[in-house]
């Protein structure tokens, strides 16, 4: 007889744009794990990965209370990006800090670069989340 395992809402990925992320998911005990692994070890082997990916988004997410960082210490970050920027002839300027949200303009070889987008992602928001989590969202304007 297989072992019972109880129902459970299905853990799924927080993709961008989704809002925020549930913090009272459902997670399985080991003992449900095990219980699971018996009759589908496939299912059992996801769930847990999935909670274990949840548990590290829930443990690097900033306290609710965490005080967000004043345009000075943005501009220390936006300086080590812009020397990222310089080597391949780019430049950033800042443009505000409103809530959450840092807007810059790339300038330079940056502006009209198709790469552009790239480097904003991978660059500038990369070292502003690194530093500030509590920024969600780091925009260009044109």
């Amino acid at each position: 007889m297989a072992a019972h395992v109880p129902q459970r809402a299905t853990l799924g990925r927080l993709k961008p744009g989704q809002g925020p992320l549930k913090t009272d998911a459902p997670f399985y005990t080991e003992e449900e794990l095990d219980a699971l692994e018996a009759v589908d070890p496939a299912a059992a082997a996801r769930i847990a990965r999935e909670q274990l990916l949840l548990q590290r988004q829930f443990a690097s997410m900033p306290a609710s209370d965490a005080a967000l960082p004043t345009a000075d210490a943005v501009l220390a970050v936006l300086d080590e990006a812009r020397r990222i920027l310089a080597r391949d002839g780019g430049d950033l300027e800042f443009v505000s800090l409103e809530g959450r949200c840092l807007t810059i303009r790339l300038k330079g070889s940056c502006a009209g670069c198709p790469r552009a987008p790239l480097d904003l992602k991978h660059v500038v928001e990369a070292l502003v989340r690194q530093r500030y989590p509590q920024i969600e969202t780091v925009r260009n304007v044109y």
